[in-house]
């Protein structure tokens, strides 16, 4: 289970390559295969294994007694201290700063994609790859909790794809990017996207490495998005105010939500667009183009 939010478990994700006919989980161990799930520290961890038919999950808490001694009598009245202070996304962070070097060593652009479900990302992702693939090398590693449909159609946009099923997780992390670059052949001076889980909560506490956050919203959402779920917007680089076509026939106002946002992070960045029409297009480009 995720230490953050609780979605998932470490290991319940999937990366899907689609130049072989098989899928593999996050981690292997050497030995018998069993699930499981620490917190070291102090924390209690649980093991689960499978006795006729059902499994059990038994806790342990390292580092402080048990609620028994040897004798088999148990002692009520016996206090335990256990720290909170631990900074339970340290790992994740860690391992976001090894992908940040990678991409650094390589000179490879990598942008975190973030909405929530419906927004458009991948529709403007298509659309990104076909008008720009001829000048530069694109990659993508679509994040969906089942199937593989977006990465089949940033596929056919013309860039190499490779997808991460969370299962019940909800983003995604910096282990998950580290595995999934061993599958995908990102090349020296490119461009990666990473199209994160749709979801505006989890996702903006979880580093992956990425060079800028980009946030997109569709006037289908409400303007007071900003306020809702503000450290998102908090997080990102730049706002991309998608389905703008949309504008006449919705109650959305562009400047309440730029307002909202802009309250909550100054140097935060806006594109209007709609990825149907075109419009606001070149001004995305143009943004890539200022990162590279």
């Amino acid at each position: 289970m995720c230490e953050t939010c609780g979605c998932g478990k470490p290991d319940d994700f999937k990366i899907h390559d689609p130049h072989h006919n098989h899928h593999e989980h996050s981690h292997e161990h050497e030995g018998p295969a069993h699930p499981h799930t620490h917190k070291h520290d102090a924390h209690e961890h649980y093991h689960e294994h499978e006795h006729d038919g059902h499994k059990h999950s038994h806790p342990h808490v390292h580092g402080h007694p048990h609620d028994h001694d040897h004798h088999g009598h148990h002692d009520h009245h016996e206090k335990k201290e256990i720290p909170l202070n631990i900074d339970i996304l340290s790992e994740n962070n860690r391992l976001a700063e090894r992908n940040r070097g990678y991409f650094e060593g390589k000179e490879v652009l990598c942008l975190n994609l973030v909405s929530s479900p419906g927004s458009g990302k991948t529709s403007i992702l298509e659309k990104t790859i076909q008008a720009l693939v001829s000048k530069r090398k694109i990659f993508v590693i679509e994040g969906d909790q089942q199937t593989a449909r977006d990465a089949d159609r940033i596929e056919k946009s013309g860039a190499p794809a490779i997808q991460i099923n969370t299962g019940n997780g909800c983003h995604l992390d910096a282990n998950m990017i580290q595995l999934a670059l061993k599958k995908l052949p990102v090349e020296n001076h490119s461009v990666l996207f990473i199209e994160n889980v749709g979801n505006l909560v989890c996702p903006a506490m979880f580093d992956l490495g990425e060079k800028k956050r980009v946030v997109v919203i569709s006037v289908t959402e409400g303007d007071d998005k900003p306020i809702k779920y503000p450290y998102m917007f908090q997080s990102s680089d730049l706002c991309i105010i998608n389905k703008t076509d949309l504008l006449p026939y919705v109650d959305f106002s562009v400047e309440t939500a730029k307002r909202y946002a802009q309250q909550l992070n100054p140097k935060l960045e806006f594109i209007l667009m709609s990825a149907k029409t075109g419009e606001g297009m070149k001004e995305w480009y143009d943004w890539l183009e200022k990162q590279l």
